[in-house]
């Protein structure tokens, strides 16, 4: 997320914290941003990470990845061909008109997560093309509320958006995916976002 210039007012923000605090703060902060990069296009760097052991504390044991598989399994899952097993938009989830039919993507969900970032100053970052509802970017969001401070409005924006939607996602991808990386991802981010 990159910051605005009508964030919120230095008065709008909770007091200092100690610094036990704030250390647990930036690590929940540190967890979200994560596993937003985590959702979000598998890369080199990402793969490196992961070799490096780098992400075992956050994700647990990801097992090898390769980069090619998990691009391939990343189209697979998410992108398509013929229409993704999992969409990662908080819209298909919330916005059907059946409860169990998946709805539109960029759907009233899309505009609701919007009026948070809109009221934060923030917007995803031009080098993240996702839409607003992804969930790398909704995880980045919360991330951003964590490293603010905001625990009460990152509460909320969990309750009202992620805990909403990420769980139907999750299963779909536990249950669809043939990568170990992606099955210890949604494991993860299931017990993230419940905390």
């Amino acid at each position: 997320m990159t910051e605005q210039t009508n964030a919120p007012r230095e008065r709008d923000r909770p007091a200092a914290l100690d610094t036990e605090s704030d250390e647990l703060q930036s690590a929940v902060a540190a967890t979200y941003a994560v596993l937003a990069e985590c959702w979000r296009e598998p890369t080199e760097q990402l793969v490196e990470v992961a070799h490096a052991g780098e992400l075992a504390p956050v994700v647990g044991d990801v097992g090898s990845v390769d980069l090619r598989d998990l691009r391939t399994e990343y189209t697979r899952l998410f992108i398509g061909p013929a229409g993704p097993p999992c969409p990662p938009y908080e819209s298909v989830y919330r916005d059907g008109e059946a409860p169990d039919e998946l709805g539109p993507v960029k759907g009233p969900a899309t505009m609701a997560v919007t009026r948070w970032y809109r009221e934060f100053g923030v917007q995803p970052a031009p080098d993240h093309p996702d839409l607003p509802d992804h969930l790398a970017t909704e995880l980045e969001f919360t991330a951003y509320l964590a490293e603010q401070g905001f625990d009460d409005r990152l509460d909320q924006f969990l309750d009202e958006h992620l805990r909403q939607w990420a769980d139907e996602f999750l299963t779909r991808v536990e249950r669809e995916t043939r990568e170990p990386f992606y099955t210890a991802l949604a494991e993860t981010t299931r017990e993230v976002v419940h905390q």
